[in-house]
């Protein structure tokens, strides 16, 4: 990303950056906020692969697979790279499209993939054959060595938690409570429900001991900082320039309709207490 963004002038490409942090750091927490980010970075620096990557996976996590996918298609098209097929064809799932997602597992560029790629292409198509009612051929889907192997290695866990979601999802509850217990074990983060599931499994029931929710209006509080900081950076995205390749100039930044579509700058509306103003109405009368 560092050399691509180095083919930018100095201060675009430090905005540019700034924004694609913010994207990186908000996505799994805040998908929508980072999905914003996104879409600055991608009005400056639109030529960009890595901008038009992070943009598609901020759609993606966003659910916007329409948009997810002419993004990941551009930038393969940059690149040449077949890194993004799997998400690509995840994105076709998303779309309603379980069968185009199918037939991209059966592609050339699979064969092209590393190791934790053609894992990703694996669960994919399982997913697809789910979508398409096939739990048998899911469950086949999964049987690989790499499902097999006792080895853990970063897809294990989730390769594993698919396999037992399918196992349980076809009825076989014990293969199933094997498999999510084999979870747990190469889950070493914790990042998967597994132990959840095989205490479902096992009749448990957890109880919220604490209860109660957060304070009224603290999310609120941050949802609106949030939103201030997302719409200062538009603001300040606004009054930035870009490079065109084709001219070797700085142009100012224009935006186009679909942009506009998803801008995230609201008015902000100041809306004043009643009471206050009725408290100084009768000072004003006393006096």
């Amino acid at each position: 990303m560092r050399q691509e963004l180095l083919s930018l002038p100095k201060g675009l490409a430090e905005e540019v950056s700034r924004n694609l942090v913010m994207v990186a750091r908000l996505i799994d927490e805040d998908p929508e906020q980072a999905y914003a980010y996104s879409r600055i970075a991608l009005r400056l620096a639109s030529r960009v692969a890595a901008v038009r990557e992070a943009a598609g996976f901020a759609a993606y996590a966003t659910q916007k697979y329409s948009e997810a996918l002419a993004e990941f298609r551009a930038a393969k098209r940059m690149t040449g790279s077949v890194e993004l097929w799997p998400v690509m064809a995840d994105c076709e799932r998303g779309l309603g499209r379980p069968e185009r997602a199918l037939a991209m597992a059966g592609e050339p560029e699979v064969q092209k993939l590393d190791k934790a790629g053609q894992v990703e292409m694996r669960l994919v198509a399982a997913g697809a054959r789910r979508d398409m009612g096939q739990l048998d051929a899911a469950i086949v889907t999964l049987q690989s060595p790499e499902l097999a192997s006792n080895s853990v290695q970063p897809w294990t866990a989730r390769l594993r938690y698919a396999y037992a979601d399918a196992l349980l999802a076809a009825g076989r509850e014990d293969e199933a409570r094997e498999w999510f217990a084999k979870t747990v074990e190469a889950d070493k983060d914790g990042a998967m429900d597994a132990s959840d599931r095989l205490a479902e499994l096992d009749g448990v029931e957890f109880v919220d001991a604490l209860g109660g929710d957060e304070p009224d209006g603290i999310d609120d509080e941050d949802d609106e900082q949030d939103a201030a900081e997302v719409a200062a950076a538009e603001r300040a995205s606004d009054q930035a320039e870009y490079y065109d390749e084709d001219d070797e100039e700085y142009e100012p930044l224009e935006r186009s309709e679909a942009d506009a579509e998803v801008d995230v700058t609201d008015e902000i509306v100041v809306v004043e207490d009643e009471d206050e103003d009725e408290g100084d109405a009768q000072d004003r009368d006393k006096a």
